[in-house]
């Protein structure tokens, strides 16, 4: 499980700073590595066929495809992999209608105008989530080299052949052995049978450190492996019902597993410490979900207060579930409708973030086009990866990106000496995309990877060598977007982080209205919960980013730190709520009555006016009810 670690920062550097420095933790994933190298057979075989200039947008294909390929299920890559390819077809498509457009090799108003109006879009499409910023960058990054590299494929094809790489690389992706597969479950499981151990380990992780300086942490960790398990089960085949015995048992196995997350978030919240033996029972599941066996007897705990009663029964419902062969609906609430979608795209956040990446390859598209060089495309592609805020804060990134440049040209003419011909350059073709899996733990190490890669694809179009002037390209594109993205915009106001806030108060409430109004639909506000918890950890991660930036940057959204505890305050004692009502079929007590109403209280003093008058409504509708 990777895990950045600039969330946890323990450096008495500057946040902007000390991310620089700091890599992604985790083991090495060596069936993506193999996947990365064996992409570059595709090249080899145009290669050898006498096309490579074709193989060219294969091979971006591939890369953009290995970029993507994160740690996972098969199924929750197809997603991830082949919505990001079709928008790089897409790009390309317009990228060379667009160059076919503006007639002229140099455009000083057309191409910046379009890149510009598309980097709107594209740009207010990546805020909706990880999926759809993949798809906003290539789709413009394709766009850009559809229109800049001179090569003799028409548009149309150009797109088939960038489908082909990335949809080889999927291949590889569901048809090699991953190296989480368990030997004793069926193939097909990789990602799916770990992430579902992983709940159960975290579980039990909360149950020893309640009551302790540790226990936030864990319930944290709690959320996110609840996250990834989720994904991991919500890909083709499995989001409604399961199709063989085996994947019934699995996804059994995680609907079992939400009762006795929400015990111990109970069991946390109360403070006390409690005996180690509690977690065997968690542990004991976690390891039948690894290995396939029976889970054998599970000890009981004391069914004391609602807490341990909720925890008791939850470890005997999953003792029937495990044994259960039966189907069971996987019950999420995904991204909603396509209207929902557009209306998260085109708010505040979509708006700013897309304004930014228009202004920033509008003014990049500019300037290449200015300078009359033969590798124009460079400037504004570099440019959208630039601006891409999932990829750290934007300082982090400028710097990573011109160190990873300037040592990825070196190392590519470097290897230009030791070797020559096209099919060395398919071998560097190769040994980048084994690399791009290692790579992707530090921006500096991918951009230097992506480099070589990318002046080796340039050798075989045809173009000259061009090592020195992908280094001032990437300079300037640094030194665009560093100064694009510090103007101080109209309205501008920290609207991705105050839009993630927004949608983790939401959830919260319609948690909070759920637990109060129905306690006993169990099923429906075990999804709310998952809403919820989702929804505060998307904001912290977006908090964080921000905290991370300069701070002329940083303070746009000062005080969201707060607000975000509040929320998680809230949603903690929600959780308590629900269970005390659910295991004690009784009203709520006034301690939690009382602890509810401060929280809310001090939530609405927190983000003072901004919520609206509807939100102070809602607010006081709740507060009536306790």
């Amino acid at each position: 499980m990777f895990t950045p670690a600039f969330l946890t920062p323990s450096s008495p550097l500057p946040l902007w700073l000390g991310h620089v420095l700091r890599t992604q933790q985790g083991p090495v994933r060596w069936s993506a590595v193999l996947r990365g190298a064996l992409a570059a057979v595709s090249l080899l075989a145009l290669v050898l066929g006498g096309h490579p200039t074709a193989g060219v947008p294969v091979a971006l294909g591939a890369m953009f495809a290995g970029i993507n390929d994160r740690p996972g299920s098969r199924r929750a890559s197809v997603t991830r992999l082949g919505v990001p390819a079709l928008a790089g077809a897409v790009g390309l498509l317009l990228g060379t209608a667009t160059a076919m457009t503006a007639g002229a090799e140099r455009s000083l108003f057309v191409l910046p105008l379009v890149f510009g109006v598309l980097g709107l879009v594209a740009g207010a499409i990546s805020s909706v989530g990880p999926v759809a910023s993949a798809c906003g960058t290539q789709l413009m990054v394709a766009a850009v080299i559809g229109a800049g590299m001179p090569l003799p494929e028409p548009g149309w094809l150009r797109a088939l052949l960038f489908l082909a790489g990335a949809g080889w690389l999927a291949v590889l992706r569901l048809a090699l052995p991953s190296s989480s597969t368990s030997g004793s479950g069926p193939y097909r499981f990789d990602g799916e049978r770990e992430t579902v151990a992983a709940v159960y380990t975290a579980v039990a992780d909360l149950l020893v450190a309640a009551g302790g300086p540790r226990a936030l942490a864990h319930r944290a960790a709690l959320t996110t492996a609840l996250d990834h398990a989720q994904d991991a089960l919500s890909g083709p085949r499995l989001r409604r019902y399961a199709s063989s015995a085996a994947e019934r048992r699995l996804h059994a196995q995680y609907a079992a597993a939400l009762p006795l997350a929400e015990a111990a978030t109970a069991l946390a919240w109360a403070g006390d410490p409690l005996p180690a033996r509690i977690a065997e029972g968690p542990r004991r599941l976690a390891a039948t979900v690894r290995t396939g066996g029976p889970s054998g007897p599970l000890p009981a705990p004391a069914r004391g207060d609602a807490g341990l009663r909720a925890l008791d029964d939850a470890l005997l419902r999953a003792a029937t579930a495990f044994d259960c062969r039966t189907g069971q609906r996987l019950r999420t609430r995904g991204q909603g409708s396509y209207v929902s979608v557009l209306r998260r795209a085109f708010g505040a956040a979509g708006r700013e973030y897309g304004i930014r990446v228009a202004l920033c390859c509008a003014t990049s598209t500019a300037v290449a086009q200015s300078l009359h060089h033969d590798h124009w495309y460079w400037l504004p592609a570099t440019t959208v990866f630039l601006v891409k805020p999932d990829l750290g804060p934007l300082v982090s990134r400028v710097l990573c990106r011109a160190v990873g440049t300037v040592a990825g040209a070196v190392v590519f003419a470097a290897l230009m000496l030791l070797a020559s011909g096209q099919l060395a350059l398919v071998g560097a073709v190769a040994l980048c995309g084994a690399l791009i899996p290692v790579a992707t733990r530090h921006f500096a190490a991918q951009t230097a990877v992506v480099t070589v890669l990318v002046l080796s694809l340039v050798l075989l179009a045809g173009e000259p060598q061009a090592a020195w002037d992908r280094v001032v390209e990437s300079l300037l594109a640094c030194a665009t977007v560093l100064l694009v993205g510090h103007l101080p915009l109209p309205g501008q106001r920290g609207h991705t982080v105050r839009t993630a806030l927004d949608t983790a108060e939401s959830a919260a409430h319609r948690y909070l209205g759920h637990v109060l109004a129905s306690p006993e639909d169990h099923t429906g506000r075990g999804a709310l919960r998952r809403d919820a918890y989702r929804s505060l950890a998307a904001a912290r991660t977006a908090i964080d980013l921000s905290a991370a930036e300069l701070p002329a940057v940083a303070r746009r959204t000062a005080g969201s730190e707060d607000i975000a505890g509040a929320l998680e305050r809230l949603i903690d004692t929600t959780t308590a709520c629900a269970v005390h009502l659910h295991h004690k079929a009784a009203e709520l007590p006034a301690t939690h009555a009382e602890r509810l109403a401060e929280q809310l209280s001090a939530l609405g003093e927190m983000w003072g006016e901004e919520w609206g008058e509807s939100r102070g409504e809602e607010r006081r509708k709740t507060v009536s009810v306790l």
